[in-house]
């Protein structure tokens, strides 16, 4: 599925009105997928009225259009009208109005008696009112209404003990995303609260820049957006999480072939479905593949466990855990399924002899992952250094933790080391964590790494990366993946609500998650082992770097729907991994 900008989308639907499908036809389409939303997710419920704040242009088309199908569907509906309609919204003002449906203009509502009124009797908002339209701050009477419904909403809901709406300096992230594709799949809310009021946005929240995420102080949090044809990039950037509520996309009759050209794309079900590899009833365990997982110090000890189960849980064969050497004592005991290579070691940390140990051993595995819980001591860095192939100073003494070297140490050691560029006898490999880390530090750090590598960073490590902030990073997640990505000739895999997934050749791929339950310590690592068992079973690296990942994001939804978003840890995502895949593909 394509997202797009609001250029991008006005252009489609331009072509599609230019092939013989008018814009007549698509608010048509749109205003009546909006009915159906609603009728599907309140009407079992008969809650009361529903009000449709309709502005002037084609958003407030579409739902004068929803409010002639509930209408039809015997819902008691109200029209609020912020402006006098445009042209292709008249018609449908004339239509309402043969139906006997209440109408009133704000500039005949002054003191907005009729909408306080409207507001306090009212089960589901409707706003119509800007959709894609948002051009410059919003102000005049536009913002009172805005402001006097988002109120009306917020008092209503805190009557019932229900959260208040979004406000300016809400976190983006505060709730489940869902996505659904059929509108079959929009569940029902069988536990309404008495009172509580739900507003439902039109393609776009009313105030949310559906291009950059940018969200205006005036803007009306909806528990569900209606959008058509693609997602818009601001229903996932910046703060439109925050007052997009729930996604549905509605087919508006716009042909999925005009879209070819747009590169980024959300990540389906159904097309992660066919990425997932067949488990034949006549299988064994090499059929699905060896994976080889160099994690954990004695700082980080359970990284290297998760990262493991991670694996396991994703479906690998056999998986090896490479670790230093009195981690085994401490983990073998608690993960049975798992083969083991203790290496050599300073003080539970790697040292530069298990990078030896560890080359002996490569043959065979069709996946390595490096980093999860390494460490960032100097002792782990001569192990990268000498696995990585650059050559290590003969003699260093040890000095604080980190991988940095004192100032008068890199200036003694730099003549004596060596760029080896990328080794061609690793499998295919994942890099994370420490190991990330210690990249970072490297000059020209992308000639050590084959080519379509899979790093997996977070906002930080992603930063340190591009030797950027992290705001930076946050503010151009997508367009900086894909640079980054092109520019290292790998496949980056920057994490975060909405983790984007980006290819050396353009692909791009954003997951439809946002759920806090996976801001929480060690669940990057159980994600990168999930990522290595399906390179280790035969997926390219861009399919499994999409496919982990999304096993990952809809596991933590399913922890979450069972446990709650703040009691969710580790090994909860961990065990819903195979729920995930049952889910997804039917086995």
């Amino acid at each position: 599925m394509k997202i797009v900008t609001t250029d991008e989308m006005r252009g489609l639907e331009k072509a599609t009105d230019a092939a013989g499908w008018t814009y007549g036809d698509m608010m048509e389409a749109a205003g009546k997928a909006v009915a159906a939303a609603v009728e599907r997710r309140l009407g079992h419920l008969s809650p009361g009225p529903v009000v449709i704040l309709a502005g002037p242009g084609n958003n407030g088309g579409d739902g004068l259009v929803a409010g002639r199908w509930l209408r039809a569907w015997e819902w008691d509906v109200r029209v609020y009208a912020w402006k006098r309609p445009g042209a292709r919204s008249d018609s449908n003002f004339h239509k309402l109005a043969g139906l006997g449906i209440p109408l009133v203009h704000a500039e005949a509502d002054a003191d907005r008696t009729h909408l306080r009124t409207w507001l306090g009797e009212a089960a589901i908002v409707v706003d119509a009112l800007l959709g894609t339209g948002v051009s410059r701050p919003i102000e005049g009477d536009l913002a009172a209404i805005l402001t006097l419904t988002r109120e009306a909403v917020n008092e209503r809901s805190q009557q019932t003990g229900q959260a208040p709406a979004a406000d300016e300096d809400a976190d983006t992230a505060g709730a489940l995303f869902n996505l659904t594709e059929p509108l079959a799949e929009l569940d029902r809310l069988d536990d309404l609260q008495p009172g509580k009021v739900e507003v439902v946005a039109v393609d776009c929240a009313s105030g949310l820049d559906c291009t950059s995420g940018a969200v205006d102080a005036a803007a009306l949090p909806a528990d569900l957006t209606v959008t058509f044809g693609f997602p818009k990039h601001g229903h996932f950037l910046g703060r439109g999480p925050a007052v997009t509520g729930a996604l549905l996309v509605a087919d508006i009759g716009i042909p999925g072939d005009l879209a070819q050209a747009i590169s980024l794309e959300m990540a389906t079900p159904r097309a992660v479905a066919e990425l997932l590899p067949a488990r034949p009833i006549t299988a064994h365990k090499g059929a699905f593949g060896k994976a080889l997982i160099v994690a954990g110090s004695v700082y980080f000890t359970g990284a290297a466990g998760l990262a493991a189960q991670g694996a396991t849980r994703a479906g690998a064969g056999l998986v090896t855990l490479g670790v230093a050497r009195p981690l085994h004592a401490i983990l073998a005991p608690v993960l049975l399924e798992v083969t083991w290579l203790p290496l050599a070691h300073d003080m539970g940390v790697l040292a530069s002899d298990a990078a030896r140990m560890l080359n002996e051993k490569l043959a065979g595995y069709t996946a390595l992952l490096i980093g999860p819980g390494l460490s960032t001591e100097k002792e782990t860095g001569a192990f990268l250094k000498a696995f990585f192939q650059t050559e290590e100073p003969k003699a260093q003494q040890r000095s604080a933790i980190g991988f940095a070297a004192s100032a008068p140490e890199r200036s003694a050691s730099k003549e004596n080391e060596r760029p080896a560029g990328p080794r061609t006898d690793l499998p295919p490999l994942v890099v994370d964590a420490d190991a990330l880390n210690w990249l970072a530090q490297q000059e020209d750090w992308p000639e050590l790494l084959p080519a379509n590598s899979i790093l997996t960073p977070h906002p930080g490590e992603m930063a340190r990366l591009c030797k950027l902030e992290m705001d930076a990073v946050q503010a151009d997640r997508w367009n900086l993946a894909v640079s980054r990505a092109t520019a290292w000739n790998q496949i980056v895999v920057l994490k975060g609500a909405f983790t984007v997934i980006a290819a050396p050749d353009g692909r791009v791929r954003v997951l439809p998650f946002a759920n806090p339950a996976l801001a929480t310590a060690g669940t990057g690592d159980v994600l990168a082992g999930a990522i290595t068992a399906l390179l280790a079973q035969g997926l390219a690296p861009f399919d499994a770097a999409v496919a982990g990942a999304y096993l990952h994001g809809l596991a933590g939804d399913l922890a979450s729907q069972e446990i709650g978003f703040a009691g969710v840890v580790a090994e909860d995502i961990v065990s819903y991994l195979p729920a995930a895949w049952r889910r997804l593909s039917g086995r």
